[in-house]
């Protein structure tokens, strides 16, 4: 009872404290949340799906939460800044298989620097970043929505990983209304470049050797001024793949992006050796030499806020001899709403062309939301 009167008293005390100082813990408190508040914004990005359809040769009929981004991003200075992006996904593995599993896909520091020269918008990022290539596809390859791209679809990259990452434009930026009307990401007047060192496993794996991957892009615009949707592009890896034994695992590839108003067409071209997680090798652990290509295009119909995609893809994997070759087929109609959310309808399948099968073939309804 005793303690019961001391808090009643000292809540007394508190509440009939002068009106000036009242004012001023307000004003601090304030003062505190604008500090916290200012330069912070919060966005989502959210992929819900129903598929119909086969995996190999299983019944696959589903709803589904294919991805969900949650990304906190905070601005403490004019060069120093620093990012969170939650990454939701339903666990298929394990002990919690079906539940809903959150895990970080970025967390890191950001340092902007001056222009310099030829370089415009430099900045470095340190921790848990994004990686060279796949953040710069997606920006011109609008529907991960629908699944991954060729790199990452194939075992070869990761979007994210821990590591450092330098990133800059060249020349300034490209006219506003090509960034207005067109695509305003990497907008680099005559192109941009990343290079980065990584663990190497994706932000999706702990570290099982002590080699660290390299991974840079280089992109370019030949014709700035008279056609700047045209991108020529080069993404090179080089490191081990992730396990002990450290097999071989390198990454070159080639891209040309053409983008306009109505349309994107995308051709890439990639050879390489190895899988990033260490499994594409024979029974001497010696990694198989691998190359494929991907070609995709959008058709934009503005006047109904609609666009037709369509994309081809080929792996070829050399297995001592005996190729393993891949292909993959997908197409569909995607409506926008409301900005950049989208209606999407789909088709997705891959054959084995040496055993003359189906890995998966599937229908999709799809909804990506934005906010």
């Amino acid at each position: 009872m005793r303690r019961i009167l001391i808090l009643f008293l000292f809540l007394f005390i508190i509440t009939n404290a002068q009106e000036e100082d009242v004012r001023i813990s307000e004003g601090e408190i304030k003062d505190a949340f604008n500090k916290l508040f200012n330069g912070l914004s919060i966005s989502g990005q959210w992929f819900l799906s129903y598929q119909n359809g086969e995996f190999n040769s299983e019944k696959h009929n589903e709803f589904l939460l294919k991805r969900g981004y949650l990304t906190i991003e905070k601005k403490f200075s004019d060069r120093i800044s620093a990012r969170v992006t939650q990454d939701i996904a339903v666990d298929r593995d394990g002990d919690g298989e079906g539940d809903i599993e959150l895990r970080l896909k970025y967390l890191f520091i950001r340092y902007s620097f001056d222009n310099f020269g030829f370089f415009t918008k430099p900045q470095i990022e340190f921790g848990l970043v994004r990686r060279a290539w796949l953040d710069f596809e997606q920006k011109i390859n609008r529907y991960r929505l629908q699944g991954t791209m060729f790199l990452e679809r194939y075992r070869l990259t990761s979007s994210a990983d821990y590591g450092v990452i330098f990133l800059t434009n060249f020349g300034g930026s490209v006219d506003q209304e090509f960034q207005k009307n067109v695509n305003s990401n990497y907008n680099g007047k005559f192109g941009s470049f990343a290079l980065g060192v990584f663990n190497g496993g994706g932000y999706h794996a702990i570290e099982y050797n002590n080699n660290k991957a390299i991974e840079g892009r280089l992109s370019l615009r030949p014709l700035p001024n008279l056609f700047p949707g045209l991108q020529l592009s080069y993404n090179g890896l080089w490191g081990k793949g992730n396990t002990a034994a450290q097999p071989d695992y390198y990454i070159n590839a080639g891209f040309i992006s053409v983008e306009t108003e109505r349309g994107v067409l995308t051709g890439q071209y990639y050879k390489g050796k190895g899988f990033e997680n260490g499994t594409s090798v024979d029974a001497m652990g010696n990694s198989y030499e691998q190359d494929g290509y991907s070609i995709f295009g959008e058709l934009k119909i503005h006047e109904i806020n609609t666009s037709l995609i369509g994309r081809y893809d080929r792996f070829n994997q050399d297995r001592i001899s005996m190729i393993s070759k891949k292909e993959g087929f997908i197409g569909g109609i995607a409506y926008y709403f409301l900005g950049k959310n989208k209606l999407f309808l789909g088709y997705d399948r891959r054959n084995d062309i040496n055993l003359g099968t189906k890995d998966y073939e599937f229908f999709e309804f799809a909804v990506e939301l934005r906010f």
